[in-house]
């Protein structure tokens, strides 16, 4: 079906990050769209509502109704949901996520898609900016909300799509990596590590699925891929694409130098093959978003953008929501929230907070929540990654009767673990004991950076309160 056929749109659990960011783009597009989920929430929710999309509460059958021209499943329903079955019955045309990504925004534009384990939410915010800057009007449809736009989507204005590109399966008729639907032009690859334990059984699948994603890539294309990582290095032997590396190391084609943090902003210079190709300054902290922002300023001169055009965006960016975001400050203490759940991601936060707030004491409070985190998996792995916190409080598990008792997470063990190497740690399973703990031992001059992938318990507003 021609998607200027298409008429009425419905999508079965549009509150999802990505489904929301969708519907968003269709009801843009001028499509009349509307869904059902089982949990509304902000912020999803507010995107919704402010874009006049009916938002049905729960799954029913009777939602399903004959003017549908098409349905879009998100891969948190499986086949048995009530509304799925009455699609299927009625003999309705349906696809996943990925899949209508593609089919409505991607034909005819040229596809930039930033994948890996860690930091693509960030790198295609940050890409899909500096393009925005430049004038060059792309699309993009991002996981996190980005604060320069208010939002996660836009509609495309020129001949660029900025897609994030996940490794997570689309839909349950749809069992391969979203990223494989997205007809890269040109990526970012940022890492490969395993992850996503509820679906790869080992690094080994992991691998694959990269694999089969960077071959995607046709030979006219480019892919930026980070240069000391031994599995990004691994499934790109087979790419027929131009490959280009970047880094700090010695052997990067694009080589990051002079790198210092000052005053909130991390400056940075960048050489290709030893040919210096400018000075940037990157209002944001951590020397792995040095490393993001280095991949997206090489991609965005492949691209005939200027260095001077991509440092005014450089400057101008504001970030993420949930990426190292101030939440707010009391009584001297500065509170941050952070989306970290995997080992590496942690200890480069834990390092950059501790670069940006130096000669203050750094409290860390993780909850583990990922499908991955929650799992013995890296039990071994957590204790190293939080060792440059001066202290440490790990929260239980979240909903852990969906983890099978022998394969969940042991967080006291960790915390015991963490205090054999030498650091202060703590397990303490509720919020708000949590909170009570934190606020009666917290100095002025702390900084206190949660962790979680969820909502835990509205812990950060609980801390500002009671201080």
């Amino acid at each position: 079906m021609n998607p200027c056929d298409i008429k009425n749109i419905y999508l079965v659990a549009i509150c999802g990050a990505g489904m929301a960011a969708l519907a968003g783009l269709l009801r843009g597009a001028g499509h009349r769209v509307s869904g059902s989920d089982a949990n509304t929430y902000p912020p999803m929710s507010v995107l919704l509502k402010n874009a006049g999309i009916p938002v049905l509460p729960g799954y029913r059958k009777e939602n399903i109704t004959d003017d549908i021209d098409l349905v879009i499943v998100g891969n948190a329903v499986s086949k048995t949901n009530e509304e799925v079955q009455a699609v299927l019955e009625a003999g309705l045309d349906y696809m996943s996520f990925p899949e209508a990504l593609a089919r409505f925004f991607l034909d005819g534009r040229k596809s930039l898609v930033v994948t890996g384990t860690h930091g693509k939410t960030t790198t295609a915010a940050l890409l899909s900016w500096v393009l925005h800057v430049a004038g060059r009007e792309p699309g993009f449809m991002v996981g996190g909300w980005l604060k320069n736009f208010d939002g996660n989507h836009r509609l495309p204005g020129g001949n660029y799509f900025v897609t994030e590109g996940d490794e997570y399966d689309s839909a349950f008729f749809d069992k391969v990596p979203k990223f494989l639907h997205y007809r890269p032009d040109a990526s970012i690859l940022t890492s490969v590590e395993f992850d996503h334990a509820d679906i790869f059984g080992n690094l080994g699948a992991i691998k694959n699925a990269f694999r089969k994603y960077v071959n995607l890539i046709p030979p006219q294309g480019v892919i930026l891929a980070k240069h000391a990582d031994a599995n990004v290095r691994d499934v790109l032997t087979d790419a027929v694409c131009k490959i280009e590396t970047y880094g700090y190391l010695d052997g990067a084609d694009w080589r990051i130098g002079d790198y210092r943090f000052e005053d909130g902003h991390c400056f940075f210079s960048l050489r290709r093959h030893g040919e210096k190709k400018g000075d940037f300054q990157l209002a944001m902290i951590g020397q792995h978003n040095v490393e993001n922002a280095a991949a997206v300023a090489a991609l965005c001169l492949g691209l005939g953008l200027t260095a001077k055009e991509i440092n005014s965006a450089f400057q101008s960016f504001q970030g993420i929501k949930r990426r190292q975001e101030v939440v707010g400050i009391k009584k001297g203490v500065t509170v941050l929230d952070d989306f970290a759940h995997h080992p590496t991601a942690i200890r480069s936060t834990v390092a950059a907070v501790k670069e940006a707030y130096s000669g203050r004491k750094v409290w860390v409070v993780f909850e583990p929540r990922s499908a991955t985190s929650q799992r013995k998996v890296f039990e071994q792995d957590f204790p190293d990654s939080f060792l440059a916190a001066d202290e440490v409080i790990l929260a239980d598990l979240f909903a852990p009767e969906k983890i099978k008792e022998q394969e969940r997470l042991d967080p006291e063990r960790v915390a015991n673990l963490i205090r054999q190497k030498g650091g202060n740690a703590n397990f303490i399973p509720a919020v708000d004991d949590i909170v009570g703990f934190i606020t009666e031992n917290v100095k002025s001059g702390d900084v206190v950076l949660i962790m979680s992938c969820g909502g835990f318990g509205s812990i950060h507003q609980k801390i500002l309160g009671r201080l």
